[in-house]
């Protein structure tokens, strides 16, 4: 017979190996949680970035194309090109302050976190989209208005923004795309009219497009 000793440290020696295959068993659990999670996150991110900034409102883009044609018949009673640029540059900024409001109403409007689509990566490619044809559109607009070469803004406004949306478009809802050729079709009738017609095309470009897609968009996308 073992001495009594002997026969306890055994058994703690045999309690302790048990107390270890227990927490190595409680521990599997908890690493496959881990991998899960760890899964899980990488699906969000990729289904994330493949989706699509649908937050384009488009009541505002009919209240755009109803103001672009306001503008029209503004710009059309001035006695200069010069005056009649103007009125569109005002219209710009009446343009991008209506965009940005309607598009921060349908965010707000939204459930399920939609303050942070606004930072998400269709969001970002969306911005990255616009960006560069908008930034090229205000270049040319200081040197042809610093050549006086006004008759070219229609046709230049009118190609620039159509490669922004349809840039930004492939990001967003399928509508877009379509939108930015039919305003890059408009900015080449711009180049190709008479002079003096070019203040006209830019009211069936800014004015007609953006009301026409606009309820469209607002119809299948909610707002």
């Amino acid at each position: 017979m073992q001495p009594a000793a002997t026969r306890e440290a055994q058994h703690t020696v045999e309690r302790h190996e048990v107390e270890h295959h227990e927490a190595e068993r409680g521990a599997e659990p908890r690493r496959l949680a881990d991998r899960a999670a760890d899964n899980l996150r990488f699906i969000r991110q990729a289904m994330e970035g493949a989706s699509r900034f649908t937050e384009i409102s488009g009541a505002g883009m009919v209240a755009i194309g109803l103001t672009a044609l306001l503008a029209t018949v503004v710009a059309a009673a001035q006695e200069t090109d010069r005056a009649s640029a103007l009125v569109w540059q005002v219209e710009a900024g009446v343009a991008v302050a209506i965009g940005l409001a309607a598009t921060l109403y349908k965010v707000r409007a939204q459930r399920g976190g939609g303050w942070k689509r606004l930072l998400a990566a269709p969001a970002r490619k969306f911005a990255l989209g616009l960006a560069p044809p908008l930034a090229a559109g205000a270049v040319l607009t200081v040197v042809l208005q610093h050549e006086g070469l006004y008759y070219l803004l229609p046709g230049t406004w009118l190609l620039l923004y159509g490669a922004a949306i349809a840039a930004a478009g492939a990001s967003s809802v399928r509508l877009l795309p379509a939108l930015g050729l039919a305003f890059m079709a408009a900015g080449l009738a711009g180049f190709a009219a008479p002079e003096g017609w070019g203040w006209w095309i830019m009211g069936a470009g800014f004015g007609g497009l953006h009301v026409a897609f606009g309820a469209v968009i607002a119809r299948r996308y909610g707002g």
